[in-house]
């Protein structure tokens, strides 16, 4: 069994328009945000062997946040994972070696919405997945577990573990698991 970690980018600054899309930063409230969710993911005992990251500066900001790890995962960079499509993300998961157990890919919308709901499917009808396919926040993390080889992975291909967004941890809410 394979775990899949999508996670969102924090709420990132809009304050100088003249900045490039993929330098904006995170503003203050998507710091503090990134922070509760490093909080959350050690909570929960989460500990991704590899993080695939987009190389926006949002994205960056937010992996960094999450720091330090227990356990230092292997981090890569990839170019494919600025505004990627859900198509090109099942493409980036299918290509993790299968010796790979955890995978974290920090991410943007709509692609990461998009990905998350075609893992998720209908098959599994509960609250959590009610919600993230109502929509993917910044900041949010969404948990899967993976019965297939990563190489196989398709729509319907990931059962929802948990969906976890900064307001639920503002709210004093539990990371929502799904039984």
């Amino acid at each position: 069994m394979h775990q899949l970690l999508l996670l969102r980018h924090a709420k990132s600054s809009w304050d100088d328009a003249s900045l490039p899309d993929r330098e904006r930063s995170l503003n203050k409230r998507g710091r503090r945000a990134a922070a509760a969710m490093r909080e959350a993911i050690r909570g929960l005992g989460l500990a991704p062997d590899v993080i695939l990251v987009s190389p926006a500066r949002r994205t960056r900001e937010t992996l960094e946040a999450l720091e330090p790890w227990d356990d230092t995962p292997l981090v890569e960079p990839m170019e494919v994972l600025y505004l990627a499509t859900a198509a090109q993300l099942f493409g980036v998961v299918r290509d993790v070696g299968e010796t790979v157990r955890s995978v974290m890919l920090v991410g943007h919308n709509p692609g990461m919405h998009e990905f998350g709901a075609s893992l998720a499917g209908r098959s599994s009808v509960s609250d959590a997945t009610d919600r993230l396919l109502a929509g993917f926040p910044t900041g949010a993390l969404a948990e899967f577990a993976i019965a297939s080889p990563w190489r196989q992975l398709g729509a319907g291909g990931g059962q929802l573990v948990r969906f976890l967004t900064p307001r639920d941890l503002r709210d004093g809410e539990t990371a929502e698991t799904v039984d």
